[in-house]
């Protein structure tokens, strides 16, 4: 009878193991913006680049544990993308949808953008979206919450000064003077998002992934003979450096 009892009690803790639900993402409660700036190719054709980076980031950044509830999705051409809750690039929409996403979701802040950039930032539709401005944007809403920044656009270098902080990691695709690549009409993602998107999955949280891509879009640059190097700049502030592996991505779903 003691064994009996026994295997009962060893069947009913298993099925308290097997039961009980998952410990929440460290993501969860994040507000998130993802922007695709452009439709067009460094040639001035039609390229889907910039959308298919917004779409496939998007989708890793739910796998890795953000609330699609929290997270927006901009494109320049929202229309075309039947079925996909997205709101026209437009730094005003932008600014708003960071107000309202971080009253609600107030555990820390992701913005990423896809686009072409220049000396004074990155493009947004029919203009520029400044570093100041982004800056200002973030101090407002953000505030001194986790909040990570990740520009893929030719010149986003130019985006890390005024974005730094403590509380801050920023991620470009290149120096303040190089242009990036992988912008033209044949290519699915400019080589940088394409590579935060080969990362995502081997890395555990956001300090890996910026030096695991800074390698990846070395190693591509060099492959294609694209020069000069883009080197993509990394900053993580002190306050932030040391609660990055705490956030630790979802593992990989396996089918």
């Amino acid at each position: 009878m003691r064994l009996v009892a026994r295997l009962i009690w060893l069947v009913g803790l298993l099925c308290l193991v097997v039961t009980a639900p998952a410990a929440a993402s460290p993501f969860s409660d994040w507000a998130a913006v993802v922007v695709a700036g452009d439709w067009h190719a460094h040639s001035g054709a039609p390229s889907e680049a910039f959308d298919n980076a917004r779409r496939d980031v998007t989708q890793a950044f739910e796998q890795a544990g953000f609330d699609p509830a929290n997270l927006r999705q901009f494109s320049v051409r929202p229309e075309l993308y039947k079925g996909v809750a997205l709101t026209k690039s437009d730094p005003p929409a932008i600014g708003q949808a960071l107000i309202d996403l971080t009253a609600k979701a107030q555990g820390g802040c992701l913005v990423y953008f896809s686009s072409h950039g220049a000396p004074m930032g990155v493009v947004v539709d029919q203009g520029f979206l400044a570093p100041g401005v982004l800056a200002g944007m973030l101090d407002t809403t953000c505030g001194k919450r986790p909040t990570v920044v990740i520009i893929s656009a030719c010149f986003s270098g130019v985006f890390v000064g005024p974005l730094a902080g403590s509380n801050r990691m920023v991620l470009t695709a290149a120096r303040p003077d190089r242009t990036s690549f992988g912008c033209g009409e044949a290519d699915k993602y400019p080589y940088f998002d394409q590579c935060v998107l080969e990362s995502m999955p081997k890395v555990g949280d956001f300090a890996k992934l910026g030096a695991t891509v800074q390698a990846c879009v070395a190693a591509r640059e060099i492959k294609e003979g694209m020069k000069p190097p883009s080197e993509p700049q990394l900053f993580i502030g002190p306050a932030l450096k040391p609660m990055l592996p705490l956030y630790a991505f979802d593992p990989p779903k396996r089918n």
